[in-house]
């Protein structure tokens, strides 16, 4: 045994500082007193002295700088180039496009909580608030959305003016032009409550306040366009939209067939220099109505107008309506969700060069702008979309399920609805701490590029499930359509979500991991800089700091892999309270998982892990659930640690932790290379998969917070618009939640005197009356179960037309002609 403990040594000593991250020479020290101590001990003085030769012969070269860099780094440069994935510059671009926060720690293995829990706290602004209390309440209170989707196929004349007079179309635009000057937070909230009341209202107001031509004259634009524009946009005077999604290239810049020649031509009365463009696009929201369209395309010069080459790369441009050539179509009817949406065409629309965006400087730039401005959009639109339907549906569809009864019980105490509850609460929980997450990001100056994918795809992905969720609760209230329908809108628009501002298959599959590997990873990209430096010396020792970095890391992520593995992550220094350490500790695991697993597929697939969508996709899901995970214990953190809302946090997070070991699951079974996939489980799962779903006891917890008034509850419908008013049968049901409950014990009472047979009537009404001449009810105990009567009819009644109310007017026209003749 004696002979053994030198190489023990060596091995516990040298997983305790790759566990800690030491530095090599703190390793090699450490290494060194240890095996003294363990020969003094009495280990095999053989042994110990083998153990010491391997040190030194491992230790020594890689102590030596000038060595190291000639013997060891300089043949590894020459191969890590053959290897190195030649980027498109379109690829360059989007990986250089934003910022990296806290994302990055989650790549790290080994986040710095500090960091997180330090950010400030997302607040509102007195301003922000008052507006959100007063014009966003009384916007939503103008809002019929049965009206605009069936009978108007659009906003009421007095909505479009309303939404004009008080700015809602300048959020984003500074108060120095006209706008509302709001934070990312304000404009996260506003939408987030519009959409809880109409997905048309919102897309309408979201849509100028996220890409756009505001969003794009305010980094990029020219003086003179700002002045002329911004306070145009803020006021309602111009309404914008953006073009550039087309029938062959859809969403991607990179490959538009759409093209300006650089040529010369009339405009305002005067000979310019200027653009010819040919385009055609589709699905560009608000162009029906726009009166400036944003456009991207290829610019050409083929004749040196400008000077340079011929093809000048993607540029913008602003183009008014009223340009001869412009043709905006006819409008798309995005599953019944009413906003405005249709093409938008032209061919040889000639434009002055002081109509692109930027000006001439900024030919060529395009790509570029729409990849940090696409960052801005996707981090609070949909997210912030989702939030409002996935927190309205949660708290309607639990005061429903507690109002709507079967076989005498309310449908929520069904454990099949129950279940349905638990995701739809889990669910709804998380959404709204992710988009607020993002929405924060933004206004600390990131541009949150990796988070922006996480939160459009799980946030749209999430908010869709609540809505099938709460559709199976609600059964036929869900199915049939009419003003007292708050589902089935919602419903129908949760796959709009799902594919605008880049689909998201290719979301989840591509650009999550697809750039976080990258972005993210604290010495990959310095490594791709490095080793294409042009200065020979200072790319080697460049690349010697990062390669060997980058080498210590994923052996530290190893050793940090197996220990959490083998421990379940019981142990180690983690923030929070005595109830989400734990959650702390799990996310350091699965965070060590993660890297250890990408650096190996990185290196071991190189370029070819870009085609491997199935594998990044499930890496992805990692890194979301991470970050996700991150976002609600942020939150936790910031509300001050509320005790109610635990059994959410609970279920929210261990669903979570549930998806990221299926995810590595599924990344390591399908590894391509087979024994890697069997060592890499190994490290990662030493006894197994042993996370589970939440359990049917925590989610009962989670489903009953639902069915009952409470803080936690209160605080899950915090922003959305339920105020009970005649346009919104979501918030009058809601508003019966307390009523209800207070008549639950007088009905059972009933019900117990009716089936013993104490009361008699053929109908409820007469029961009653029976009731209470024979004493079993209170007058005071009747007109709450009267009005216990009347809040179920209201919550359980669905609308019915006559045949002539469905027709469409083609259709009616040509059935009074038929009847007519």
């Amino acid at each position: 045994m004696s002979v053994l403990i030198p190489f023990l040594t060596l091995l516990l000593v040298g997983g305790a500082c790759a566990y800690h991250r030491t530095r090599l020479s703190t390793w090699a020290i450490a290494s060194a007193g240890a095996l003294v101590l363990v020969a003094l001990l009495g280990a095999s003085l053989v042994a110990t002295i083998i153990a010491g030769v391997l040190l030194a012969l491992v230790a020594v070269p890689l102590m030596i700088g000038d060595f190291r860099r000639q013997q060891i780094t300089a043949p590894l440069l020459k191969i890590y180039l053959r290897m190195l994935p030649k980027l498109s510059d379109t690829e360059k671009t989007a990986l250089e496009a934003g910022t990296v926060g806290f994302e990055g720690e989650l790549f790290s293995g080994m986040p710095k909580w500090e960091d997180l829990l330090a950010q400030p706290r997302p607040m509102l602004s007195a301003e922000e608030q008052a507006f959100l209390d007063n014009e966003c309440e009384e916007l939503c209170r103008m809002i019929n959305d049965w009206e605009i989707t069936h009978d108007h196929a659009d906003l009421p004349p007095e909505v479009w003016q309303y939404l004009k007079e008080k700015k809602f179309f300048g959020m984003i635009i500074p108060k120095d032009f006209g706008g509302l000057g709001f934070s990312a937070l304000a404009h996260h909230k506003v939408i987030q409550k519009l959409a809880s009341i109409s997905a048309t209202l919102s897309s309408t107001v979201g849509v100028p306040n996220s890409l756009g031509p505001a969003e794009l004259l305010l980094h990029y634009g020219t003086a003179e366009q700002k002045e002329h524009y911004l306070p145009r946009l803020a006021d309602g005077r111009e309404i914008p939209c953006f073009a550039l999604t087309g029938p062959f290239a859809g969403s991607d810049a990179t490959s538009l067939p759409d093209y300006g020649i650089v040529t010369t031509g009339k405009w305002n009365g005067a000979e310019v220099v200027g653009v010819k463009l040919t385009f055609d696009k589709r699905y560009i929201t608000l162009a029906p109505v726009a009166t400036v369209i944003g456009l991207a395309f290829r610019l050409h010069d083929p004749e040196g107008l400008l000077g340079g080459e011929a093809d000048r790369g993607i540029t913008l441009a602003l183009v008014p309506r009223d340009t001869p050539g412009l043709d905006i179509g006819r409008r798309h009817v995005p599953l019944n969700c009413m906003f405005h949406n249709g093409p938008v065409r032209g061919e040889e629309v000639f434009l002055p060069l002081s109509q692109l965006i930027g000006g001439e400087d900024y030919i060529g730039e395009g790509w570029r702008m729409l990849v940090e401005c696409l960052s801005v959009g996707r981090a609070i639109t949909l997210p912030s979309t989702a939030s409002g339907g996935s927190k309205a549906g949660a708290v309607v569809t639990g005061a429903y399920s507690r109002i709507r009864k079967q076989f005498g019980l309310s449908i929520g105490r069904f454990e099949g609805v129950e279940e349905a509850l638990a995701r739809i609460a889990g669910n709804a929980y998380s959404v709204s701490a992710l988009s607020q997450a993002t929405a924060a990001a933004v206004d600390r100056g990131e541009k949150p590029a990796v988070p922006s994918a996480i939160a459009k795809y799980h946030a749209t992905e999430m908010g869709r499930q609540v809505a099938s969720d709460a559709m199976d609760v609600h059964g036929g209230k869900g199915v049939i359509l009419g003003p007292r329908n708050y589902l089935g809108r919602s419903w129908q628009a949760a796959p709009i979500s799902i594919t605008v501002e880049g689909a998201n298959i290719m979301t989840r599959s591509l650009m999550i991991f697809g750039q976080g590997a990258i972005r993210c990873h604290p010495w990959v990209l310095k490594e791709m800089e490095a080793a294409q430096h042009p200065d020979p010396q200072v790319r080697l020792h460049e690349f010697d700091r990062n390669l060997f970095g980058h080498i210590g890391f994923a052996i530290s992520n190893a050793f940090r892999s197996l220990w959490f593995g083998l421990t379940g992550a019981r142990f180690g220094r983690a923030p929070g309270d005595a109830y989400t350490r734990r959650y702390y500790r799990k996310l350091n695991r699965y965070s060590a998982n993660l890297a250890l697993v990408a650096d190996t597929s990185m290196l071991l697939l190189g370029g070819k892990l870009k085609f491997k969508e199935k594998l990044s996709g499930r890496l992805g899901d990692v890194l979301s659930h991470l970050y996700i995970i991150s976002a609600m214990l942020k939150r936790y953190e910031d509300d001050g640690r509320p005790v109610g809302e635990r059994p959410l946090l609970a279920w929210a997070t261990l669903d979570g932790v549930h998806k990221i070991e299926l995810a590595l699951s599924g990344a390591l079974r399908n590894f391509p290379i087979r024994p890697v996939g069997w060592v890499l489980w190994m490290l990662v799962f030493p006894w197994g998969r042993r996370a589970q779903a939440p359990s049917d006891r925590l989610g009962h917890r989670a489903a009953a917070m639902l069915m009952s008034p409470s803080d936690a509850r209160d605080k899950l419908a915090e922003g959305v618009f339920l105020t009970p008013c005649a346009n919104n049968p979501a918030g009058r049901i809601n508003s019966y939640l307390p009523r209800v409950i207070h008549a639950e014990p007088i009905e059972r009472k009933f019900l117990k005197a009716l089936k013993a047979g104490e009361v008699s009537g053929m109908d409820h009404d007469a029961q009653l009356d029976d009731a209470v001449a024979k004493g079993v009810l209170s007058a005071e105990e009747k007109a709450a179960l009267v009005d216990l009567r009347e809040m179920t009819l209201d919550a359980i009644s669905v609308d019915d037309f006559d045949h002539a109310q469905l027709q469409s007017a083609a259709m009616a026209d040509c059935s009074r002609i038929t009847k007519a003749a």
